[in-house]
């Protein structure tokens, strides 16, 4: 199930784009419902979750920095997909290696403590995986790239995170440490919530639907746990 879920995630945001093609605004307030759900799910359930496995503070505060900062390296080479924003241009002549493996690399690190965690990690992911397919999805139909080409950027991608939980279930080394690989993905995902619920926000000015599918977003992690 959880293989499936993370492959339909990004499917369902592909498909979004080919059957509705949703405009900035729908895509900005899916980003935000994403973000606020992702953050909350990080504050409410996998912080309280990796203090309690590891009585250690400064080690897991460590962990959770790294992973801050690994994922504003990976955001060098992916320009801001991860939080639905790719800040770049393609001539359509070469294909973005670097946005591709980054965005490999984020998603394979999602899946790796999946199979050590409860439901709301997996939801977490699954939520936050469709926007960014929205974006990804849009970004590629408009470059100069063959169907092909897109479909299989998409494929490989979609098969990043499963590929990571199976590994981590797999490979004594992650189920060892699986308490630290909890931590880094929390740095990973406190670092790409707040970078979306800022980002989606034009000039600092109130919006209330944003503010509603931030609401949103609190309130089912809240109710779900």
């Amino acid at each position: 199930m959880n293989y499936i879920l993370l492959i339909a995630s990004v499917l369902l945001g592909s498909l979004l784009v080919f059957i509705i093609e949703p405009n900035k605004k729908i895509v900005r307030l899916l980003l935000a419902f994403s973000g606020a759900y992702l953050l909350s799910a990080t504050i409410l359930h996998l912080l309280p979750a990796v203090y309690t496995a590891n009585s250690d503070a400064t080690n897991i505060g460590i962990f959770i920095l790294v992973g801050i900062i690994l994922q504003s390296v990976l955001e060098s080479f992916s320009k801001g997909a991860e939080h639905g924003h790719i800040h770049m241009h393609s001539d359509g002549k070469k294909f973005p290696t670097l946005l591709f493996v980054s965005l490999c690399i984020h998603a394979f690190s999602e899946g790796l403590p999946i199979h050590n965690a409860d439901d709301n990690l997996l939801w977490a992911i699954v939520v936050h995986k469709i926007p960014i397919a929205i974006v990804l999805t849009s970004f590629l139909l408009q470059t100069k790239y063959s169907k092909k080409t897109v479909f299989s950027f998409l494929f490989f991608f979609a098969l990043m995170s499963p590929l990571g939980v199976l590994l981590g279930n797999k490979i004594p080394f992650f189920n060892t440490y699986q308490t630290e690989i909890k931590a880094l993905i929390i740095g990973v995902f406190l670092h790409i919530s707040t970078i979306i619920l800022f980002e989606s926000t034009e000039n600092h000015k109130f919006n209330l639907q944003k503010f509603m599918a931030i609401l949103l977003g609190v309130l089912l992690t809240v109710f779900t746990l």
